[in-house]
């Protein structure tokens, strides 16, 4: 099916910006995974992204996944609940001293637990601390429905939009197929 995304790119560009929210969930643990895992990485994306369109890295071969994760500009922390994986942030370091926040989710399990604001501001704080000037990320209309209030209730700033149209499954496909139609309430 043929759909109009939005896309919303937002900025931070001083670390005072950032209004951080934290979960009292004492079994939360935010870890870096440090061990390029290709399979463990693929399973956040699809797990995390399953329920929003996230298929760009679906084609993905095990050698393409473990090149992306050896890149050493990359950082990939990982909240646990009670030691279940609960999300994921991904963050680049690139040139200019920018810092981009690749991808960020929750798995469904965990929405509405305050595990999201709580990953970004610590994923923000970790930006900060790879000695960026710029902390940045995109969020766009195919994204869970908290996603752009969430960054901007962070701190991010809006300083581009744009819409294009663009050729998707009819549905999402879910952490695995058929996965999206069983367990949407």
């Amino acid at each position: 099916m043929l759909v109009d995304v939005t896309t919303w790119y937002l900025e931070m560009l001083d670390p005072r910006q950032l209004r951080p929210a934290f979960s009292e969930n004492s079994k939360l643990l935010i870890t870096r995974a440090e061990v390029p895992s290709p399979e463990f990485s693929r399973f956040l994306y699809s797990s995390v992204g399953g329920d929003w369109y996230w298929i760009d890295r679906l084609d993905w071969t095990y050698s393409r996944w473990l090149k992306y994760l050896e890149n050493p500009e990359l950082q990939t922390w990982v909240a646990y609940v009670s030691g279940t994986p609960a999300g994921y942030i991904e963050l680049e370091a690139q040139s200019d001293n920018n810092v981009k926040i690749a991808y960020f989710g929750i798995l469904r399990q965990f929405w509405g637990q305050r595990i999201g604001g709580h990953l970004l501001s610590f994923g923000v704080k970790q930006a900060w601390a790879m000695a960026a000037q710029r902390v940045w990320v995109h969020t766009c209309s195919l994204d869970g429905p908290y996603a752009l209030a969430n960054y901007q209730a962070r701190g991010f700033q809006i300083y581009n939009k744009e819409t294009q149209t663009k050729e998707l499954p009819d549905e999402p496909i879910g952490p695995w197929v058929g996965a999206y139609r069983t367990q949407l309430p």
